[in-house]
């Protein structure tokens, strides 16, 4: 049987929030409990370093081990991974040691249509292991050129939305338009929150994407025309159940990447908050989460 868990059963009667770190066991012996369910989920589910920009690596592997959740978007902020060589061979040898796994790097962006300089951030990710990018803002008339090194690297490069502030790629919907007759390994990050604020259904782009999706950044507002909405995931209007059905319904691969970008200073609260809401409802959906 299914067991339909809303955000009071699954936060509110445990005052995790309210309480702080001092009730954080009672998530995670919860999601302990939803990690033993009979079947495995389809959606896996992971972190991007951005959200805990304001703490270095060691800090950020401590509260992911915390958190239960291994799989990691990295990006060059703090020391979470470094573009010089060395510096990101020391990052890729601490997430070794702890069971880390790196899936995305990103956002990168690609400012410049010059070989030399996408050729730099296709061997950055190339060292990690990354399979794939996680693009900001590249310029249409750059693709070509990029197009060159995603067939050459065999490494997929998911242009992410902004919203309605982005100057090229406010919904997921303007970067299938430019894509769709480019190679199949160019394709999306959907960012839901970007996406929702640009007016478009996200349950929809993310149909619309279908095996151009590659990577899925999770967040939550209480309203779409408001980017300073944002709460913790469970909290807010976007249709988080339906995001997850429509991913499984395309057996999607990649990963949904929670972004949380408030309370940098004391992100925790919140991202135990949005992960166990998501665990809750994959196991509303009969299945326990993939951290």
């Amino acid at each position: 049987m299914k067991n339909i868990y809303s955000r009071r059963d699954f936060v509110r009667s445990g005052a995790v929030v309210a309480t702080g770190f001092a009730a954080a066991s009672d998530v995670f012996a919860l999601a302990q409990e939803l990690r033993s369910a009979d079947e495995a989920s389809p959606i896996h589910l992971g972190i991007a370093s951005y959200t805990f920009r304001n703490f270095n690596r060691a800090q950020m592997i401590g509260f992911m081990k915390q958190l239960h959740v291994l799989a990691l978007n990295a990006k060059d902020v703090k020391d979470h991974l470094l573009t010089d060589p060395q510096q990101e061979a020391a990052a890729l040898a601490d997430y070794a040691a702890a069971g880390v796994r790196l899936h995305a790097a990103g956002t990168i962006y690609f400012a410049k249509d010059e070989d030399a300089d996408i050729r730099s951030k296709f061997e950055y990710c190339k060292r990690a292991g990354i399979s794939v990018i996680v693009a900001g803002d590249p310029a249409p008339e750059t693709l070509p050129r990029i197009e060159k090194f995603v067939k050459g690297y065999d490494i997929r490069f998911a242009i992410h939305n902004h919203g309605p502030e982005d100057k090229l790629w406010h919904s997921p919907l303007d970067v299938l338009k430019v894509v769709k007759s480019m190679d199949p390994r160019i394709g999306c990050c959907i960012d839901v929150g970007h996406t929702a604020r640009a007016g478009t259904d996200v349950v929809q782009a993310i149909r619309e994407a279908g095996p151009r999706l590659f990577n899925v950044h999770m967040k939550d507002l209480t309203s779409f025309q408001s980017k300073e909405s944002q709460v913790a995931v469970g909290d807010g209007s976007m249709p988080v159940r339906k995001v997850f059905e429509a991913l499984i319904a395309m057996k999607y691969k990649g990963f949904v990447d929670l972004e949380y970008e408030i309370h940098p200073d004391d992100p925790m609260p919140g991202v135990i908050s949005s992960f166990a809401y998501m665990r809750g409802v994959l196991a509303g959906l009969g299945y326990a989460s993939q951290g």
